[in-house]
């Protein structure tokens, strides 16, 4: 697959997320998301940025800082979402995983979010250096920190799970992309 096809192919199936997925037309399509972005920050920097220079009375000078309010970069981002997604899962599946993997990273951090909500709300809730108090702290701590661990490697694991080759033959997901001509 050349890397017009795999674009083409992502786009043609924007919301299908069954199937499966050859490494060329992941990776291609990742390739053609990250130049765009380059392109579009760039095209971001150039339309609508806006420089402020700031003169100050005392010793230090003048200090200048950059604002980006451009929308391109955001809006080729938003546009790439949900097809980048699908053929994430679709990789995925070619891999014989179930599709769901390729969440992996985005649920621990919500996870881990909860676990730091939930666990200082509810620790707070109580006088402040009671024992109750201390209890839930370090229970919130020893749950966080393994899932932040886990949380630092997931997104390696995705990766890996990503660059594998396809699953031969077909497998529950459909036939292997190389094996299917058309």
């Amino acid at each position: 697959m050349t890397f017009g096809q795999s674009i083409g192919t992502c786009f043609s199936k924007y919301f299908t997320f069954s199937g499966r997925a050859s490494r060329p037309e992941y990776w291609y399509f990742f390739l053609f998301m990250v130049l765009g972005n380059v392109v579009a920050t760039l095209l971001d920097a150039a339309l609508f940025d806006s420089v402020t220079t700031t003169v100050e009375t005392s010793d230090t000078g003048a200090s200048a800082s950059i604002e980006n309010t451009g929308p391109i970069s955001a809006l080729f981002s938003l546009a790439l979402f949900l097809p980048h997604l699908a053929v994430a899962f679709r990789r995925m599946h070619d891999t014989g995983r179930s599709g769901l993997f390729a969440l992996f990273p985005i649920l621990l951090m919500i996870g881990a979010g909860l676990i730091l909500v939930f666990g200082i709300g509810i620790a707070s809730s109580f006088a402040a250096g009671g024992s109750l108090d201390l209890l839930f702290t370090r229970a919130t701590l020893l749950l966080l920190i393994p899932t932040l661990a886990v949380l630092i490697v997931s997104p390696l694991l995705v990766l890996w799970w990503l660059t594998r080759p396809s699953q031969p033959g077909t497998n529950q997901y459909g036939p292997n992309p190389y094996e299917v001509q058309k």
